[in-house]
């Protein structure tokens, strides 16, 4: 006889709930807001060594009532979906025992948490589920390939600070304007090109810069990050016909021009239910960065 039962499920991994305080907001750039924030709870937030360590940041429903203390198991089991709240997925710009740092992009009222980075004061509560995260440069590579927009910034800027001095790097990093441009301190063996999109799209002067990039024959790691679009064409390009090994290769879109929030996240599930390859980052990374 044979069993037709549904094959059990591993229950969903409960993900670490942080509430923090905002003890600072300020400018990076004029499209880039810094949210600071600090709390007991940090003594017990673990550092993952990640360099696209992430967090998955909660943005409350106006005119909902939640349990207090927040417990979102409570809410995921007793609160209708819409009153659930949102999530916007950050990467972690900077991480020490009494302070987390997220850079957000703001671009005037679009989305949700650009919106909330740019009106948030001192004093504001911040809940975060995580951390994340799934890449740090090999410091076995001979070459080391950064490439992202303003999403991936935190995390591609974080990856150069942890490289050692002398490390063989290169990076592509495509902002709106030089006004968005962030300082980077110099080091032996780093290349950095910036690239201005201005009004035209993502992509279009970053790809054809990495594909005509001199690629000598030593071991590449690399991580692209950004546009779904132009990473889609970086995708195909570096696996293709730079023919790099998939594991050499961190990449994801982490949102999608012409896209919002929920439509973007939409097209990744159904990409990644079409390859059966389950991506956590699929949920929320879109009006990042800055994801990050």
């Amino acid at each position: 006889m044979v069993d037709s039962s549904p094959a059990s499920v591993p229950p969903r991994k409960k993900r670490r709930l942080t509430h923090l305080t905002v003890t600072r907001v300020f400018p990076v750039t004029p499209h880039m807001i810094r949210v600071v924030a600090g709390g007991d709870a940090l003594a017990d937030f673990p550092d993952n060594g990640f360099t696209d360590a992430y967090v998955k940041v909660l943005f409350m429903k106006d005119g909902v009532d939640y349990p207090d203390p927040l417990d979102m198991e409570v809410v995921r089991a007793e609160y209708p979906r819409e009153h659930q709240p949102a999530m916007r997925t950050y990467t972690v710009r900077y991480q020490t025992a009494t302070e987390l740092t997220l850079d957000f992009v703001v671009h005037g009222d679009e989305g949700i948490a650009g919106p909330w980075a740019a009106g948030a004061r001192v004093g504001d509560d911040l809940y975060l589920l995580g951390p994340g995260g799934a890449y740090a440069p090999d410091p076995a590579a001979d070459r080391h390939l950064l490439v992202g927009d303003e999403s991936a910034l935190p995390a591609v800027l974080r990856a150069i600070e942890q490289l050692p001095e002398g490390t063989r790097a290169e990076a592509f990093i495509e902002v709106g304007s030089a006004e968005e441009e962030q300082p980077i301190e110099p080091r032996t063996g780093l290349t950095v090109h910036w690239f201005h999109r201005g009004p035209d799209a993502p992509g279009t002067h970053l790809v054809p810069a990495v594909k005509a990039a001199d690629w000598p024959g030593d071991d590449v790691h690399a991580f692209v990050h950004g546009e779904a679009g132009f990473v889609r064409d970086l995708r195909r390009y570096l696996l293709s016909e730079r023919g790099m090994e998939k594991d050499r290769l961190s990449i994801s879109g982490y949102w999608k021009s012409g896209k919002n929030d929920e439509g973007f996240r939409a097209d990744k599930r159904a990409e990644k239910q079409a390859e059966n390859q389950p991506d956590e980052r699929a949920e929320t990374k879109t009006e990042t960065g800055a994801r990050g």
